[in-house]
């Protein structure tokens, strides 16, 4: 059948009554006979009884209206709300009255439908058999509600099959990831570090997939639903909420799985300065506890140094958006302007509702959708002015950071893993940057005018930044150079003969900025390098195709890869744990601003912590006092 006029408006109401009331206003039982006015396709009116599906009815002893087998159902038309008649006992007050506590209507929609056309509504009703003892006191809850439903079945099955589709594409995935880190870790070997590592990506991509899903669903039901003209979706029924309630919390898990993992993996890389400055000139100094006097290289100064590592700590936390920015954005489009009202049970799309009316409750699906677009939408906006606009025209604070590097002579090596890391080539075309200001300036001058040679590791190029696959050999030196400061904590000797922390750090330093240097200068021929560009391929699936055996390999990086060890190199990761934490809590509370408050406290505490420990894991590795890092 077709109505005239359908409107999906589910109401869900509950109140309490004082039995005294009740006993006034339905003295006598008053029957109901309920029909549904409509009209048919040749436009004539009709009515059409509504059934009635009584819960207490019994037959034969049974309860026949519990189950779930509608063939098993006795439907009547007839219904009463109150019955205080039936329990009293001649003209005194009843001592039992049977009311209507639950009175539910439900309709349901005809499959494949664009006109809305509907089967017969089905009213449900329960009645509570209420002892009367003291009527002034006694309250009575009553709730009545009215659904809307159709079958679901076939957007399971579609949710099943994207879930299966891209979770097998996740497992492969997760696979080529764990076959590119057994590369650049250096280790053939398959191992339970190796099961793990797997099971670490795949939590990753798994979450990736039930986000992917979860937001999809959400979009579909906010905008077929609110946006059809005649009724041809109805929103899911309680069952399917709880399977969607289900999938967000799986997203959420497993991304918070990979975002811790993606935190630790940052907060373990190696890096190191290389100082390109050479002492020039020599100065007179007295040896130490005697009169004799050599010749020595003037110190070259350590406060570059110093600087390029602040600017590298300022830089592991920077993001792509502001995160104040966009916890005021999505509040104030959810609450003020009104956004929040499209998550209502009921077909409108009005941003404005009249505060006087009733107000529908809020649907899971439609909920989620407007949240989780909402942050994404604003989130997406910030990358698109922060990149096509900020960057460009403003201030691009990693295109910065290289440039400072050649300003001051640093170069930096970055290991993410054990053979594979990241090279930011900042060797000075000038020679000298530990200089005064005017040969700075007379420097920059000639740079600007094409006097001098190009910034490039090659010559004649400009490439300053690439990927770096390197040698177990090249590594084991590197280790051999480093590890002794990482075990002077060990026990100490009777007579303990051996230099100081500071001694340890110092020499350590120097050696290693020298071996560094010559690593790059291909001073050593049994660990030489070559520089090669990735294949296309490569870069889409992330693994390198050539083993480093005899020779490191450097590929050309013109994207600043070395990113990924930062904040900013992980945006979407960043953001689809923010998205899904603010989703979680807005459900759980049903509270926007407590979610956005609670959101933006957790990224201050990640952020707080990342800052910390990769403050120490800086000056772990890099061997700069942490005193100077400010």
């Amino acid at each position: 059948m077709q109505p005239s006029t359908l409107e999906q408006h589910t109401v869900k109401l509950q109140c309490i009554l004082p039995l005294s009331k009740i006993l006034t206003d339905f003295a006598e039982p008053v029957f109901y006979d309920i029909y549904i006015h409509f009209k048919s396709s040749d436009g004539v009116s009709s009515l059409w009884a509504v059934p009635v599906l009584n819960l207490n009815l019994q037959y034969n002893g049974k309860f026949v209206n519990l189950g779930n087998n509608m063939n098993d159902w006795y439907l009547t038309r007839r219904l009463f709300l109150v019955d205080a008649l039936s329990g009293r006992e001649g003209t005194n007050q009843p001592k039992v009255i049977r009311v209507a506590t639950k009175l539910n209507i439900s309709i349901r929609l005809a499959p494949n439908t664009h006109k809305g056309l509907i089967y017969p509504p089905l009213v449900t009703v329960f009645y509570s058999e209420i002892l009367v003892e003291n009527p002034d006191v006694q309250m009575v809850p009553i709730s009545f509600s009215v659904e809307y439903g159709m079958k679901q079945g076939e957007d399971e099955i579609q949710s099943d099959i994207a879930l299966g589709v891209l979770g097998g594409l996740a497992i492969l995935y997760s696979l080529i990831k764990t076959a590119s880190w057994k590369r650049r870790v250096g280790s053939p070997l398959i191992d339970l570090q190796t099961i793990l590592k797997f099971l670490l990506f795949y939590a990753g991509d798994l979450g990736n997939v039930f986000f992917i899903v979860t937001v999809g669903m959400g979009l579909y039901w906010l905008i077929f639903f609110k946006a059809q003209q005649f009724v041809s979706v109805l929103l899911p029924l309680p069952e399917q909420e709880k399977t969607f309630s289900t999938y967000i919390g799986c997203a959420f898990v497993l991304k918070a799985i990979h975002f811790v993992h993606k935190i630790l993996t940052q907060l373990s890389i190696d890096i190191f300065f290389i100082d390109w400055e050479r002492p020039r000139g020599k100065l007179l100094k007295t040896v130490e506890g005697g009169e004799e006097v050599k010749n020595v290289p003037v110190p070259v100064s350590i406060w570059r140094t110093y600087f390029v590592a602040n600017e590298w700590n300022e830089l592991q936390t920077l993001r792509k958006i502001n995160p104040v920015f966009q916890i005021i954005a999505v509040l104030f489009f959810l609450e003020v302007v009104g956004f929040s009202n499209l998550a209502l049970m009921d077909s409108s799309s009005a941003l404005n509702r009249d505060k006087e009316s009733y107000k529908a409750p809020y649907n899971i699906f439609l909920r989620y959708g407007v949240s989780a677009a909402m942050w994404l939408v604003i989130a997406l906006l910030q990358v698109i002015f922060f990149t096509v606009f900020y960057e460009r025209f403003m201030e691009d604070k990693v295109r910065q950071f290289v440039d400072l590097c050649s300003m001051s002579n640093i170069s930096v090596l970055i290991f993410s893993h054990r053979c594979f890391g990241y090279y930011i080539h900042g060797r000075s075309v000038h020679g000298h940057t530990d200089t005064n200001m005017e040969q700075m300036n007379l420097n920059l001058k000639r740079e600007a005018e094409n006097l001098c040679g190009q910034r490039g590791l090659l010559p004649n190029t400009d490439t300053q930044t690439f990927e770096v696959s390197v040698t177990n050999k090249m590594r084991q030196q590197y280790d051999r150079i480093h590890d002794p400061l990482t075990r002077r904590t060990g026990p100490t000797r009777l007579i303990d003969t051996s230099p100081g922390p500071f001694e340890q750090s110092t020499k350590a330093y120097h050696t290693m900025n020298k071996f560094l240097g010559s690593f790059i200068d291909h001073a050593h021929r049994d660990m030489d390098y070559i520089v090669r560009d990735k294949l296309l391929l490569e870069k889409i699936i992330g693994i390198e195709f050539l083993e480093p055996l005899d020779k490191s390999i450097f590929y050309n990086d013109d994207s600043y890869s070395f990113t990924g060890v930062l904040y900013y190199g992980n945006e979407a990761t960043l953001l689809t744990f923010d998205t899904l934490f603010f989703c979680i809590v807005d459900l759980a509370s049903q509270n926007f601003v407590l979610a956005a408050v609670l959101t933006f406290l957790q990224q201050k505490f990640f952020q707080l912590i990342r800052c910390i420990l990769g403050r120490k894991n800086l000056v772990s590795k890099t061997l700069v006092d942490e005193r100077f890092l400010i």
